[in-house]
């Protein structure tokens, strides 16, 4: 068996140049902090402005870990009236977002999608988003709450699934940053996790030949619990080259 860690590349923040301020990218420690604990070697992944820079980068990676942002897919480009609570990222990291998830799908790169990555990947493979919880849902829970960091609530786990082989069966409680949701689910996926008033929680691939998982909420905070560091190991063991056949051997649900 080889000691060779997986690379896995991630996506980071942009802001973009205005007056007096220059344009940055950064990356949130919790994401290479928690790659290089399940075992693999995190790549920071700059917002590249060329598909061949991109797809050059990719090679060199076994696996992509689609991050969160503090702001939203932008509900213009997806024929929706902006909602007052709405902040657009910046066009440059949504454009590059929806690239990378493009090209992931297509190339079947094992994926890990968090937060606001879930929400992207599943608007590039076809599906949609509820712009805002709180009036998509008839007794919506708290999903969001911008002065209090450390809210939770409880999700419940679609038996049979990855988020079962992760978790196992029943309920868990799970840290809740977002106030966007995945609504009409892409044909690539099924649901793995849902809470109490409905909000898809975690999805999955049902294809054969590709690994991926999608949770909303964030398993490389530091509100996170212990056991959320299982969705990255059970990413990273997929990502690795004597691990690939598993990916195959996982059985359909549903």
């Amino acid at each position: 068996m080889s000691n060779k860690k997986p690379t896995i590349a991630f996506n980071g923040d942009y802001r973009p140049q205005r007056k007096d301020v220059t344009p940055l990218s950064w990356f949130n420690t919790g994401y290479y902090d928690s790659i290089t604990a399940a075992g693999g070697l995190p790549m920071p992944l700059p917002p590249f402005l060329e598909d061949d820079d991109l797809n050059q980068f990719l090679d060199m990676a076994d696996g992509l870990v689609l991050a969160g942002c503090t702001q939203d897919l932008n509900p213009q480009r997806l024929g929706m009236e902006p909602h007052p609570t709405t902040r657009a990222m910046p066009t440059r990291r949504e454009d590059f977002d929806r690239r990378l998830c493009r090209i992931a799908y297509e190339r079947r790169i094992p994926v890990l999608a968090i937060g606001v990555g879930m929400q992207t990947l599943n608007v590039v493979c076809g599906g949609t988003i509820f712009q805002h919880i709180a009036e998509a849902y008839q007794r919506p829970l708290h999903h969001y709450d911008p002065v209090e960091k450390n809210l939770r609530h409880i999700i419940e786990i679609v038996p049979g699934t990855r988020m079962d082989a992760i978790y196992g069966p029943g309920e868990i409680r799970i840290n809740s940053a977002h106030h966007q949701s995945v609504d009409q689910l892409a044909t690539p996926f099924r649901v793995c996790a849902t809470s109490p008033d409905g909000v898809i929680e975690a999805y999955e691939s049902i294809l054969d030949d590709w690994y991926c998982v999608g949770v909303q909420w964030h398993p490389e905070s530091d509100t996170s619990s212990a056991l959320d560091m299982q969705v990255f190991q059970h990413f990273l063991k997929a990502c690795s080259e004597e691990e690939a056949p598993m990916i195959l051997q996982l059985r359909k649900v549903g």
